[in-house]
Formats: structure tokens, sequence, C-alpha cells
């Protein structure tokens, strides 16, 4: 089989595009890793922290899985639980050139997806408090907001306020934390939220329908579908594709 990768990045309405991504094959192996980070924040160190966690998730994922590689990033992140310190999620695919199969991993909300041939389906899972709350939240939630009055809301009104919100970043992930899963799709996309969060996954999934064949121009088109909410805000959008052929 043959690999090809393509990534794709634009920067959103502030001042830095603090999203990262990179591509790595192990040299004398089949193996190719391809990683996404969102840095968290918007200063110059951000994005330096983002760039060099994507290369190091690539570098080390692609010879010891995208899990080890997540890890490795996360030692960036380390700090005293009462400073701050730079951090991002992020996600990572491993793929084997010559079975076929990839290896997942991620933290966070930045996602991968698969084309089944048909669909464009989530293989990531996000870990934020929207997602939590959907499974354990019940019919109701009670939101308290400093700029907001306390509300209580359907379970699934107040996820969509907790959507933005990260059960596990690289600062805080462990081996316990980052899954890991085995795919075997051809074609892989992964994300951030900036891309998948601004627009909707019939239009994503529309995209890598007619443009599956052309990484480059997937990954592009998918950085441009988002688009602005309705205060005119747009996060830093940042695609990954990696297509297998025969």
């Amino acid at each position: 089989m043959i690999i090809t990768t393509a990534t794709a990045s634009r920067r959103g309405t502030r001042s830095y595009n603090a999203d990262a991504t990179a591509v790595h094959r192990l040299p004398g192996s089949p193996m190719v890793a391809a990683t996404v980070v969102d840095g968290i924040g918007n200063t110059p160190a951000v994005v330096r922290f983002s760039t060099i966690a994507a290369e190091v998730i690539a570098r080390v994922g692609a010879r010891r899985g995208p899990l080890l590689g997540i890890l490795a990033a996360a030692e960036m992140a380390a700090g005293p639980l009462t400073d701050q310190v730079d951090d991002g999620v992020a996600a990572s695919a491993v793929t084997n050139e010559e079975t076929g199969t990839s290896l997942i991993a991620w933290t966070g909300d930045a996602r991968i997806y698969g084309w089944n041939g048909e669909h464009l389906v989530q293989r990531s899972t996000d870990q934020t408090m929207g997602t939590w709350l959907r499974r354990w939240g019940g019919t109701g939630v009670t939101l308290h907001r400093d700029d907001h009055p306390d509300e209580t809301v359907p379970t699934e009104a107040g996820a969509r306020v907790l959507d933005d919100y990260a059960r596990s970043q690289l600062a805080h992930c462990s081996i316990a934390t980052v899954p890991m899963c085995q795919i075997y799709d051809r074609l892989i996309v992964l994300t951030s939220d900036g891309a998948h969060g601004q627009t909707t996954h019939a239009a994503m999934e529309t995209l890598t329908r007619e443009y599956g064949d052309d990484p480059q121009r997937l990954a592009e088109l998918i950085v441009a579908a988002a688009e602005g909410d309705a205060d005119g805000y747009r996060d830093d959008a940042t695609a990954a594709v990696i297509r297998l052929t025969d």
C-alpha cells in the first residue's frame, strides 16, 4: 500500500495560530504518524509549545505508537499544580503502510475521523465536560457562570455550554486517560476543534466524499469550511489527512 498525507491550518480571529500539525515517516519502516495539536491560549509561547508538541508526538509516535507519543509531549506541559503551564490537546494516528492498519490516540477534543467507504465516522470521543454531562448528567443541570445568573437547563443545553471545557489535556493526561484503539479506514482525518466545531458533520462528510482522492485539497477545504460564530469569533482550524491506496 502507499500512504499519502496532507495538512492544512488557518489562523482564526485572534493574533496567532496556536494550532500545529506534524507528519513523520519512521526511516526504514512502514510507519507514518500524523498529529494535530490545539494549543490552549493565544500567545507566542503557546504557538511554540504546540509546534514542538506536534513534532514530538509524530516522531515518538511513529516509533513507539501514538499513546507514547502523546505522553512524551505531555512531559512538556509538566509543572507544579499551582503554576500555569503551556498546554494543549492532541490527536494522533500512526499508520502501517504494509498492513493498512492505524493506531489512534487522543486527549481533549481534537478529533479523529475515518471514512468507511460511505460515511465519515468519528473514531475518537471528545474528552470534554459536555461529553461527560451527556453520559452522566441525568435530565437537567444547573449552570453556575460568573457572567450569568444561575440557570437550570436540560442536559443537552448544558452540555453545549460545556463542550468547550476539556476534561483532559496534555498537562493532565496519563497512560490511564489517553484512549488508544486500532482502526482500518483507508482515509483518516484529524481535526482541531476550530475545524470540526465551526462546521457541520454533514459538510465535512460531503467534502470527504467529493475530495477524498485528493488529501491536500480535502485538508484545505475542511479548514476553509469553518465559519465564525454569531459574534464573529473564529477559532484556529487545522486538519491532517492520511490516505491509503493499493
